[in-house]
């Protein structure tokens, strides 16, 4: 039978997984798009938990992940983008597996936009970074902007969710340099530092990185760039330096 009402309890409970942190927490699940994600998610240890779709059936869902047919107008309904893709589905959020650490390791600080917070994720990936360490308030991991911008890097990256003081003392411990990317008049060109086996740390869309996070790097980087442009954006100079971090090993 194929779902047409926006009122059935799967319908509803897919929406809100795409519109709700407070409730993905509480799943302990959240909602992706599309045949390609699926594969990806699939390839990569995902639980699948559910999956709708319209049209064609997709291919390789796991036999413990629950199949329901569902009208196009549906898929659109749970879909935040303009034009959805004939797949959504549900998928268990990951635990945080092992010992984080901060040696070759990218940080980010109070990254709020979603969509930067997955590009990053998505280069880190491409560089072969796998570290990615979130601090404060950054965007949600698995809101459906995030998890579309990373590309399936949200699979494939090792992220950790870690207050100042975890990261004080993970420092310590590993005796890494820290870099961090900022404006000052103590701040180095990126080209004369040699970042591999260093952790760099990339601060807010606004406002930069935090004193608090400031007084943990050992020093500061600016990117050189033409004198009438005053910043990049955060995803962009995490791009620059992330590339830094691996040209050596690439």
């Amino acid at each position: 039978m194929i779902i047409t009402s926006r009122k059935n309890e799967t319908v509803r409970n897919m929406k809100k997984l795409g519109e709700s942190s407070a409730y993905r927490a509480e799943r302990g699940e959240f909602m992706l798009e599309g045949a390609k994600l699926l594969i990806d998610a699939v390839a990569n240890g995902a639980e699948i938990r559910e999956v709708l779709y319209c049209g064609e059936r997709p291919e390789g869902i796991p036999e413990s992940a629950a199949l329901q047919e569902v009208s196009r107008d549906v898929i659109e309904f749970i879909s935040a983008q303009k034009t959805p893709q004939n797949v959504v589905f549900s998928a268990a959020i990951p635990e945080e597996k092992g010992e984080p650490r901060i040696s070759g390791a990218v940080i980010i600080e109070n990254i709020q936009d979603p969509g930067n917070v997955g590009t990053m994720l998505r280069t880190a990936n491409a560089f072969g970074i796998r570290e990615v360490i979130l601090v404060g308030a950054c965007a949600d991991l698995w809101n459906p902007k995030t998890v579309r911008a990373s590309m399936g890097a949200v699979f494939r990256e090792r992220t950790f969710h870690l207050s100042l003081e975890e990261l004080r003392e993970l420092k310590k411990k590993e005796k890494v340099t820290v870099y961090g990317a900022a404006l000052g008049e103590d701040s180095s060109d990126i080209r004369s530092a040699k970042l591999i086996d260093s952790a760099v740390a990339i601060g807010n869309e606004g406002k930069g990185l935090s004193a608090e996070l400031l007084e943990l790097c050992d020093k500061r980087l600016i990117i050189p760039m033409a004198p009438e442009c005053e910043s990049l954006n955060a995803a962009a100079a995490a791009a620059v330096f992330m590339w830094e971090m691996a040209k050596d090993n690439l």
